[in-house]
């Protein structure tokens, strides 16, 4: 039997702080003033960070069913004033906690941006939603930052964990051929992802691009921080059941 991936995105990102819509039931009032921050009106932030504490039981679970999983992790937290404080400056305990876990070959860490938004327009609005700012690798935006990104977040993150990153998970999917450019020189060598580079399909030299649509369970640190070992036991449970049932189809 072969358990799919898990990957949690999210970690270190002040995109679940930032990152505010309403419901789409409930627009366009859900997205006026104080609503698109409380149930049953809001529909992704804000929320809190796990702590290093949450992290050992969770990383626990998973060491139960044997599962490695990725951790995707956003270098620089992006306060309200558009400063940048390294993951793990701001959130000293749990970057700890996952640096003995990587140390141990517990997970593995993969790079989810720099910032995961747009550096400036990343904050809630009035009356409207800022989702479409919290893509850090935007087309539209120029090769430099894509570049000045990838190379700032590496460098952030092999630093402090000691190891080569090989992985970039693109924040919300999107990346562009701007952001293929920007892995050279590298040590990233696979892209995973739901969707391909906006603007071509075209074949890359030196990365992979791996489909998270196919034997990968992906969520976000928001699953977890929201509900708990409890949704985590029970997504880990349903992986080993359908793993199991295909191991039976193909044998």
């Amino acid at each position: 039997m072969s358990l799919p991936i898990f990957r949690i995105d999210d970690i270190g990102a002040s995109t679940k702080a930032f990152e505010q819509y309403g419901n789409r039931w409930f627009r366009p009032f859900s997205n006026f003033g104080p609503l698109k921050r409380i149930p049953p009106f809001r529909m992704w932030g804000p929320y809190q960070e796990l702590t290093a504490d949450q992290w050992l039981v969770f990383l626990q679970i998973f060491r139960e069913h044997h599962i490695v999983p990725i951790i995707a992790i956003t270098a620089t937290w992006v306060d309200e004033n558009s400063h940048l404080i390294p993951f793990p400056e701001k959130f000293p305990d749990e970057a700890n906690t996952l640096k003995q876990a990587a140390d141990r070959h517990e997970i593995i860490i993969a790079n989810h941006g720099l910032t995961h938004c747009v550096v400036g327009k990343h904050l809630p609005r009035p009356c409207s939603s800022n989702r479409s700012f919290h893509r850090e690798f935007l087309p539209t935006l120029d090769q430099e930052v894509h570049t000045q990104h990838i190379c700032a977040s590496q460098k952030i993150l092999e630093t402090f964990f000691d190891r080569p990153i090989e992985m970039l998970v693109p924040p919300g999917n999107v990346w562009s051929i701007k952001t293929y450019h920007a892995l050279q020189g590298t040590n990233i060598k696979k892209i995973m992802c739901s969707r391909h580079m906006v603007e071509t399909h075209e074949e890359m030299e030196g990365v992979q691009f791996i489909d998270d649509h196919k034997g990968v369970v992906r969520f976000h640190d928001r699953e977890l921080c929201l509900f708990g070992e409890p949704w985590l036991r029970r997504v880990i449970t349903q992986a080993v059941s359908v793993g199991e049932n295909s191991s039976r189809m193909e044998a």
